[in-house]
């Protein structure tokens, strides 16, 4: 009888565990929209991840080019533009105003990001 009672507490207890580390731990798709942590936008396998990054206002976004290829930032609005980035280079933004900002490649121009600063 104590097995039958221990089995059946488990089977509630095992499932209510594993939602509460979900809920603690989310799970994201991958380029979702995420709050800047290394307010860092890896240039990787034509592609930019995340594929939205949140910041405040007065932060630093830094592309690093993860890819053997060269890759060009540069804003939709003409706000900024990078110098070619070969392998492993980087290029820092101050962002100063709250707004969206789009960006792409200007030498793959299907890569596409955004930069929400608030």
């Amino acid at each position: 009888m104590k097995k039958k009672m221990l089995v059946a507490g488990l089977i509630v207890a095992i499932p209510l565990a594993l939602a509460a580390v979900f809920m603690l731990y989310p799970t994201r798709a991958k380029g979702e929209e995420t709050q800047a942590q290394g307010m860092e936008v890896k240039v990787d396998n034509f592609t930019f991840n995340p594929g939205t990054l949140t910041v405040p206002v007065n932060s630093t976004v830094t592309w690093v080019n993860k890819d053997d290829i060269p890759h060009v930032i540069a804003s939709n609005d003409g706000l900024f533009k990078s110098k070619a980035l070969d392998t492993d280079q980087k290029y820092p933004y101050t962002f100063t105003k709250a707004g969206t900002y789009s960006y792409y490649c200007s030498i793959h121009p299907k890569m596409q990001g955004k930069i929400v600063v608030q």
